[in-house]
């Protein structure tokens, strides 16, 4: 196995004595060889197998001459956007140019191309005409059916048929391309290859699909048909499961589109061997000169200890990407990662996160998956708890209180995402005191998204009481282990569902809790989510029922003016939209009121008139401490998702 990093130029593939590589990595993101990056874990587990890998992080796409600089790989290439979708990593939710790049050297925006899987498939193309050519990644991933794309406003057709490769992987794809790349190694031409889980390819009307058959679409039925296409994604949402999903097929003028089922998820054996490989855990240092990549300052000193998510939140593309089904590493393996942190020479005792899409879960959510799978018509979490769950934290106590136990370890923090609700399932409550006593770093985001319970509904959260009852317990504590800590939760406006009704009720439950929030995120419609299927037909494609959607980029405005309701360049939405609601009752200067009125000089009351207490202006350090309120956020919600969580949610 090569060690150090994998070879990025031509002379040091001609240094390693090779002739050509076996695959040639093609990546949206700047080279970071760590565990924490899809682009990392796929080189070195097709490194450990004994492929010959030769990485092209960030290639000058306006030609095909960059592509050529490794010649013609001996099997193939392999091509990713990066770790999320380009479009995410270069526009905001109101379609506005990002200033800089998470992942690319010194932030710089503009190493890539809009829709890079496409640019970059199309350039090799022009290198190599018929190479294989096989695309995975957030990206592909999540594309690879028809989809709605917010910035063009239409349904594309899928990645695979825009970026002419030859076969697409979906979801978490080591043991996908372990099978390709052997069958490649073999000598079966590409377009024999139709059998792999995980895969979509291309093939021609009439020719043998290997799996039954969930469902057909024509996409030009797709393209005009909101019904038809909401109908088409839940299909594929109930068919995203290893032991009871089926093929599904889209036809293009022709051409049949197929998806095999998935490919099982990796075992925790086969995780911990993920996770073995000698990874140099940092950027390439041909990037020194730029500042390095942000990107890594997240996740240096963190953790992954999971996979997958049956929290099934409807923005969220995790359910369609790593799935449902929840997998873990041993205790034993995170702890070799931890100790490889603590021997970094700049590690100052602090493991940031033992975290993962959703940090305290570690196995399925019930014995049933195991052998039946999850349940096509019914969430594990929402609305409520199912009865078969198996909420148990101990084995996570464990894995934390094992690596606090290591030498340089001065404090573990929990920074991935809690879900609440599955820590309230829990009846022992030996993690939430240990969380709130040792684990927590001054504050604790969580997601209660938002209060409405249509609003909750859509999103496919649980109740705003189950956030309360968490709340008020978790103060609890904080107060009994004589701690100052806070919650920041995470606030969501304008998702499908929410009215400009639902927004006030929100902005009401803001200010009764004396929280003043800093960022809120707008909601964005990103593929492969139930959320952006609901945004662009107004159906919920799980229950197929007619949702209301905020799709006026003015009544967005006014429901995310309501949310920060106390900044004053605000104060001219708010009062539009408390004239609309016709609440102009909450105009004024009287402590229920949201806004001043706009001629303050003329309408303010007389100075003998009752001023708002003192408590009802500011939280007092004692309304704090007995969980009423929460600290005031300076999140960064342009920022993409955590990259250790393969995380895509369509809210950023």
């Amino acid at each position: 196995m090569h060690k150090g990093f994998l070879p990025i130029t031509a002379q040091e593939i001609k240094e390693l004595g090779w002739d050509r590589p076996d695959f040639v990595y093609v990546c949206g993101d700047a080279y970071v060889d760590h565990p924490s990056f899809g682009a990392a874990i796929i080189t070195r587990v097709l490194e450990a197998a004994g492929f010959r890998i030769a990485f092209l992080a960030q290639p000058d796409y306006k030609s095909c001459e960059e592509f050529k600089k490794f010649g013609r790989p001996r099997l193939g290439f392999l091509v990713s956007a990066g770790n999320i979708d380009s479009m995410v990593a270069h526009y905001t939710a109101a379609k506005k140019k990002r200033s800089s790049d998470y992942y690319s050297p010194g932030g710089k925006a503009g190493k890539r191309p809009d829709r890079a899987t496409i640019v970059y498939c199309n350039r090799i193309r022009e290198a190599y005409g018929d190479v294989p050519i096989i695309i995975g990644g957030l990206e592909a991933s999540l594309r690879r059916f028809a989809h709605y794309d917010y910035w063009s406003d239409n349904i594309r057709r899928s990645i695979l048929v825009d970026s002419r490769a030859d076969i697409l992987t979906y979801g978490m794809g080591e043991n996908i391309l372990l099978r390709i790349a052997t069958l490649l190694d073999k000598g079966v031409p590409v377009k024999k290859i139709r059998d792999v889980r995980g895969t979509v390819y291309l093939s021609a009307e009439g020719e043998k699909i290997h799996y039954p058959v969930a469902a057909e679409f024509d996409y030009n039925e797709l393209k005009i048909d909101k019904r038809k296409y909401a109908e088409a994604f839940g299909v594929q949402y109930k068919n995203q499961d290893a032991i009871n999903g089926k093929a599904i097929v889209e036809h293009y003028d022709g051409k049949l589109l197929v998806q095999n089922p998935p490919m099982p998820p990796l075992e925790r054996e086969e995780l911990d061997r993920v996770y073995s490989l000698p990874y140099m855990r940092t950027y390439h240092p041909v990037y020194e000169k730029d500042g390095g990549v942000p990107a890594i300052e997240e996740v240096r000193f963190s953790l992954t200890h999971n996979r997958g998510c049956f929290g099934a939140c409807n923005f969220c593309a995790l359910a369609f990407h790593q799935g449902r089904t929840v997998r873990s590493r041993s205790i034993e393996s995170v702890l070799e990662e931890a100790k490889k942190i603590t021997e970094m020479p700049d590690f100052k005792g602090y493991i940031h996160d033992v975290g993962g899409p959703t940090a305290n879960f570690r196995y399925p959510a019930c014995k049933k998956q195991l052998s039946e799978g999850v349940c096509s018509a019914r969430k594990c979490l929402s609305p409520t708890p199912c009865r078969n769950l198996i909420a148990d934290h101990s084995e996570y106590i464990k894995l934390i209180e094992s690596i606090e136990a290591l030498p340089r370890v001065k404090k573990v923090f929990i920074r991935s995402g809690i879900r609440f609700d599955y820590l309230l399932a829990d009846s022992d409550e030996s993690f939430f005191k240990k969380l709130v006593r040792d684990n927590v770093s001054g504050q604790l985001k969580v997601a209660p998204e938002h209060c409405s319970s249509a609003v909750l509904r859509c999103m496919g959260k649980p109740d705003f009481s189950v956030y309360e009852k968490f709340r008020k317990r978790y103060f609890e504590l904080t107060k009994s282990f004589g701690k100052e800590q806070y919650l920041v939760p995470y606030l969501m406006s304008s998702h499908p569902g929410s009215t400009l009704a639902d927004a006030l009720e929100l902005a009401l439950c803001l200010k009764r809790d004396h929280y003043a929030p800093e960022q809120v995120q707008d909601y964005y419609p990103t593929p492969g989510t139930a959320s952006t299927v609901m945004f662009y037909t107004g159906i919920d494609p799980l229950t197929m029922k007619k949702v209301y959607v905020a799709t006026d980029y003015h009544e967005k405005q006014l429901q995310r003016a309501l949310l920060q309701y106390n900044r004053p360049q605000n104060a001219p939405l708010v009062r539009e939209a408390l004239i609309k609601l016709g609440r102009e009752d909450l105009i004024g200067f009287g402590p229920e009121c949201l806004v001043r009125p706009e001629h303050e000089r003329v309408q303010r009351p007389s100075t003998n008139a009752k001023k708002p207490s003192a408590s009802a202006k500011k939280p007092s350090a004692r309304t704090q401490s007995k969980g009423n309120n929460t600290r005031n956020s300076k999140q960064n919600s342009n920022k993409p998702t955590n990259s250790k969580n393969n995380r895509q949610r369509s809210k950023k």
